[in-house]
């Protein structure tokens, strides 16, 4: 009897191995950090991909797996990040099926976001469904705001048109004597959200919409728009549309010698890619942003990191900085959590405040606190894209009325 006791004793025991064991086998064989994205590399929206979040995570994951990866005390070391993207060629539809092929079939440890902010509407349910961290980068979120409390997992990092990029150029417009604007938008998400900010925002700074234009994401001839716009004798040209339609906007207004006291386009304008194509005759041309190299010594330490010995086409003022500071914050929060448990880290990424390139940086109910702002509106002037807007961010002052185009070239 007492050997059979002790059989089963000893038997117990081993089971109570066995399971330890299997439950800890996993931890000491994670040996990565797979991280899945879907993004455009091919499509209308590449060329925003490839300027926009491509060059700041290639950059911030060779820098982290330089350094051994991310610390994560479940594992006791450090853990490498291992990408896979897929292409979801620009469309809406795929990328919300290759969203869910990295949660489900390679089950990737984390995601990273989609591009575009028709993308984020549609990939944010799908990652909070999962119950998987995503913090985004391009995009806005002015639709998907209200219905951030009951999407815990997202966390929005990029400025956008009442957060608070409209709210400020209207103010910085009204002081600088502008009474009407002429808005053109594309007919989806990015467009209606942005021509509808305007709509409330301008008539709080005293500013009339005399015109309000609509435009196919295909728009070929923006010649009749364009004289439309100069025929409204309008002060403000406002072209809320993505760089596909911001550069033929451009080149229209300027052969047409259409010169308003303001011309702001975005996204577009930010990038370095829009000085490359139209040199000189982009003094005064408006956009967004969120910091300049001359802010601080971090901003010009990241500028170095992304832009120094490489073409002014990598350049994305607006962009970079919160998607180098949506990063770093990720990873603090896995550090803190010591897990790669979605929802502890989660629960740090929106309760806590975090030392990044911006300085003390944080969320505030999934958006980027505006306290954590560098900057919202940007002006091209001498080569240089400045912080115009707000006044106490801004490294230049406006000018306005904006110069007049080069003469053409004989």
């Amino acid at each position: 009897m007492k050997r059979t006791i002790k059989m089963m004793s000893l038997l117990v025991f081993l089971c109570f191995l066995v399971s330890l064991l299997v439950s800890v086998q996993p931890a000491l064989a994670k040996d990565k950090i797979v991280v899945g994205m879907s993004r455009p590399l091919s499509g209308p929206l590449a060329v925003i991909g490839d300027s926009a979040f491509k060059p700041v995570y290639e950059t911030w994951v060779a820098e982290v797996n330089a350094e051994g990866g991310i610390y994560v005390k479940e594992y006791g070391k450090k853990l490498p990040i291992e990408l896979i993207i897929y292409d979801d060629k620009s469309d809406v539809g795929t990328m919300t099926r290759l969203t869910e092929k990295l949660i489900v079939e390679d089950k990737v440890d984390f995601l990273w976001p989609a591009c575009g902010t028709a993308f984020i509407f549609a990939q944010a349910p799908i990652a909070n469904k999962y119950e998987y961290v995503l913090v985004t980068a391009e995009g806005g979120a002015t639709q998907i705001k209200d219905m951030l409390p009951s999407l815990p997992y997202i966390f929005v990092t990029l400025s956008f048109s009442d957060w608070y990029q409209l709210p400020v150029f209207a103010d910085i417009m009204s002081k600088a004597g502008a009474k009407t604007a002429y808005v053109t938008y594309i007919a989806d998400l990015h467009g209606i959200e942005y021509s509808g900010v305007a709509g409330i925002e301008f008539p709080k700074k005293g500013i009339e919409i005399v015109g309000t234009k609509s435009i196919p994401p295909d728009m070929k001839d923006w010649t009749p728009i364009i004289k439309d716009a100069k025929a409204s004798n309008a002060d403000i040209f406002c072209c809320f549309a993505y760089p596909d339609q911001v550069m033929p906007a451009t080149g229209t207004s300027m052969g047409l010698g259409y010169n308003p006291k303001a011309w702001i386009g975005g996204p577009g304008v930010n990038f370095g890619f829009y000085k490359a194509a139209f040199g000189p005759a982009v003094e005064g041309i408006l956009g967004f942003t969120m910091f300049s190299p001359k802010q601080s010594k971090a901003a010009k330490e990241l500028a170095d990191k992304l832009y120094k010995g490489k073409p002014i086409e990598v350049q994305d003022p607006w962009g970079h900085p919160c998607y180098w500071a949506g990063l770093e914050m990720w990873k603090q929060a896995i550090e803190k959590a010591g897990t790669l448990d979605q929802k502890k880290i989660r629960d740090i990424l929106a309760k806590n405040k975090f030392k990044t390139v911006m300085g003390k940086t944080w969320f505030e109910n999934g958006l980027l606190a505006k306290e954590s702002h560098t900057g919202e509106i940007g002006q091209w002037q001498k080569g240089v894209y400045e912080v115009v807007g707000p006044e106490k961010d801004a490294t230049a002052k406006l000018v306005y009325p904006k110069p007049a185009w080069p003469a053409p070239k004989k």
